[in-house]
C-alpha cells in the first residue's frame, strides 16, 4: 500500500506502482447477491447446471460486479490523507479480458497514472486498476479509476 499525506502529495506522482491488495474468492453467493440488486439473472450467471455445460463450464461473475470490486482493492493499495472529502467521478476504459468463473479470486493491483490540480483546490487522480484472476495468465479486467479530493 501507498500512503499519501495529502492529495496534494499526489501531483508529483506519474506512474507510480501501488502494490495489489489481498485475494477475494468469488462464490455463488456474491454472484446470486449481485443478481438480485441489479436484476441481471441471466442463467450464465445464477443457474449452475445449465452453465456447466455453457461455454466457460461454469457460472460466471457479472462484468459490473468485477467493476464494483473496485471500492474494495483500492482502499487496500492506495490511502490518501489530510483531505475533507473524497468522491468517485468516474471510470475510464473499462475492458474485461477474461470471464471471472466461480470459484476464482480475485485482486486489484494498481498504479497512479497521475494527479492534477481541479475545481476548488482539489485534486483529480487517475488510478489504473487491473483486476487479477488467480492462476490465470489475463487480467479480469481493467479500468482507469478517477477520484477527486476536496481540502
Amino acid at each position: 500500500m501507498v500512503v499519501f499525506e495529502n492529495p496534494r502529495d499526489m501531483l508529483d506522482q506519474q506512474d507510480l506502482p501501488l502494490g495489489a491488495s489481498e485475494w477475494l474468492s468469488i462464490d455463488q453467493d456474491r454472484i446470486d447477491g449481485f443478481a438480485r440488486v441489479t436484476g441481471d439473472d441471466q442463467w450464465i450467471h445464477v443457474d449452475p447446471e445449465r452453465a456447466r455445460n455453457g461455454p466457460f463450464g461454469a457460472t460466471i461473475a457479472h462484468g459490473y460486479l468485477t467493476v464494483s470490486l473496485a471500492n474494495l482493492f483500492l482502499p487496500q493499495i492506495l490511502e490518501v490523507r489530510g483531505f475533507s472529502m473524497g468522491v468517485n467521478v468516474g471510470v475510464d476504459t473499462i475492458r474485461f479480458l477474461a470471464p471471472v468463473r466461480v470459484g476464482s479470486r480475485l485482486r486489484g493491483s494498481g498504479v497512479l497514472l497521475y494527479a492534477q490540480e481541479a475545481k476548488g483546490e482539489s485534486v483529480q487522480a487517475v488510478v489504473r486498476l487491473t483486476v487479477e484472476i488467480d492462476g490465470e495468465a489475463k487480467p479480469a479486467c481493467v479500468l482507469d479509476a478517477i477520484s477527486r479530493y476536496y481540502p
